[in-house]
């Protein structure tokens, strides 16, 4: 995707999360490119969704795998409404291809 002038309702942590989703074993550098954010504000985004328990990393020779956790909740008291597993279909939906 690259990245983007501007500003997006979809954070990136949504982004990022979204990306680990649909890559779990991709390397920082691709989940940044498909995010649309730097490589060093990738991984600090990872660290917050591991912190917070929205995905675990471990790792696989010289790579990192990721595990995304749908069954998490919300991190936001305000988003009830919005599973992670909607969260994800929502940023889905809008990717470009």
């Amino acid at each position: 995707m690259g990245r983007r002038a501007g500003w997006s309702f979809v954070t990136s942590h949504a982004r990022v999360l979204a990306a680990v989703a649909a890559m779990p074993d991709a390397r920082v550098r691709d989940i940044a490119h498909t995010s649309g954010i730097t490589e060093r504000a990738a991984h600090r985004v990872l660290a917050d969704l591991e912190r917070a328990g929205f995905l675990t990393r471990w790792r696989v020779g010289r790579r990192n795998r990721y595990t995304v956790h749908l069954e998490r909740g919300r991190c936001h008291p305000d988003e009830t409404a919005l599973p992670v597993p909607a969260l994800l279909a929502l940023v889905r939906l809008t990717e470009r291809p």
